[in-house]
This record gives structure tokens, sequence and C-alpha cells, in this order.
């Protein structure tokens, strides 16, 4: 049996893990602000609901009180933020507000640190946990990106990952970080390889993709160290 925290895992990429990850007899904690869907499904799995908003201080605080003193197996950072228009051809820089900034940065790298800092004794308890941190193609290097907090809370990611690892290391908990390309994010799990296939052509990456990179990365003895992976789609613009 495996346990499981996934933060962001009510939509999108967050609930592809949180379906395709785990199997029978295994634990899942999906932390969002809003309730998952997920909750309804009857396939032997035990699925927990955190409400908590990564926003905020206390969310760490929030997650550890509810997971208490249960080991963890995958940790998966899923939450990720991004600038108001940031992705329309009229986004501008000069017009991103403060308030916006400080919050894309908070979610997407601090809340990052706050929650893995929290819930490293539950991850110690493991016999071989892993920490996934889901970064961006826009957190790597000449990605012709055009929003600065948003590139900049990836590039910070990265970063978390490298000196986490380093930290975990004497615990032989595995630290990963993960920049994929666009997601066929819209496309539910459950629709299948094929829909996101046939309706992207190559230019957004299906969320099986990533599931299945994931779980290989879990079942790895802890004698394995895997740091970093780039992971564009294989049409995207920054391939």
């Amino acid at each position: 049996m495996m346990n499981f925290v996934i933060l962001g895992g009510s939509k999108g990429l967050g609930d592809a893990f949180v379906k395709g990850l785990p199997e029978t007899g295994d634990q899942v904690w999906i932390v969002s602000r809003s309730r998952p869907r997920s909750l309804t499904l009857n396939d032997s799995i035990q699925r927990f609901w955190i409400e908590s908003d990564l926003s905020l201080s206390t969310s760490s605080e929030c997650i550890a009180n509810a997971i208490k003193d249960e080991p963890i197996d995958v940790l998966i950072y899923n939450a990720g933020i991004w600038e108001r228009e940031g992705y329309q051809d009229h986004y501008d820089f000069e017009k991103d507000d403060p308030k916006d900034i400080a919050n894309i940065i908070f979610v997407n790298t601090t809340s990052a640190i706050l929650c893995t800092q929290k819930l490293l004794p539950n991850l110690k308890k493991s016999k071989n946990a892993k920490v996934i941190l889901i970064g961006s193609s826009d957190g790597i290097e000449n990605n012709e990106s055009k929003q600065v907090t948003y590139v900049a809370s990836k590039f910070g990611v990265r970063g978390i990952g490298n000196s986490l690892r380093e930290n975990l290391r004497k615990y032989e908990i595995g630290v990963t970080c993960i920049n994929p390309g666009n997601i066929a994010a819209s496309i539910p799990f459950e629709e299948g390889l094929e829909m996101a296939l046939n309706t992207y052509k190559g230019t957004k990456i299906p969320v099986q993709d990533i599931v299945s990179l994931v779980k290989t990365i879990t079942t790895l003895s802890k004698a394995s160290c895997v740091k970093e992976i780039n992971m564009p789609a294989m049409f995207d613009i920054n391939a």
C-alpha cells in the first residue's frame, strides 16, 4: 500500500494524478480549494479531501494537521498559477498587479517550500519516499515567455528541487522536478490518451503521459536519483 499527497489535485493534471497513480488499497490525500469530483469514484482506493488554499501561509499547517502521523510515500506539488491573460497575445507585463505578482510567487514557490518542510516528518516514515515538483518548460532557459513572474516562479521550483535534494539525500528521499510543456489538461484522464492525441496532434502533452512518467519515478528504488526532466510537446514551439 502507498500513500499519496497531491497538492492541486482537484482538476487538470492533478486530477489525472489522483485517478491514474494509485492502485488498489492505496490512500490519496487531495489538497485543493474546490471539492474534487474524484471523491465519488468507487475503485478500492481511499481518497480524502483536504480543503486548503495554498495562497495562505496557514495552508501547510492545515495539511499537516489533516494527515497527522500517516507516512507519505509520494508528495506531489502540482499547484501553479500564472498572470491574468498571460498566454494571450495582448498580454502586457507593465499592467501586472503587484498583488497578483506576490500571489503567484507564493503559490508556485513559497508554498512548495512550506508544505514540503511541514510534511518532512511524514516523508521520513516511508521506506522509499519521493517528492515530485511540477515545474514548467517556461521555467527553463530560452523559453521565450513574456510572463516575468510565472517564469521566475517556475525557475524557483527548479531551485527548490536542487537544494531540497541535498537536504533530503541523507534520508534517501528522492526529489524530482518535471518541466512539462503545454498540457492537454482540458481532456480528463478517463477520456483516454487517443482523445488528446487526436485533438491536439502533438501540440499538447496528454495527461496520461505525465502520469506514466511520475509512476515510473515513484516505483524506482531509493538507489536512483532522478533530478530533473524537461518534457515539451513534440510540436511545441519551444521543443
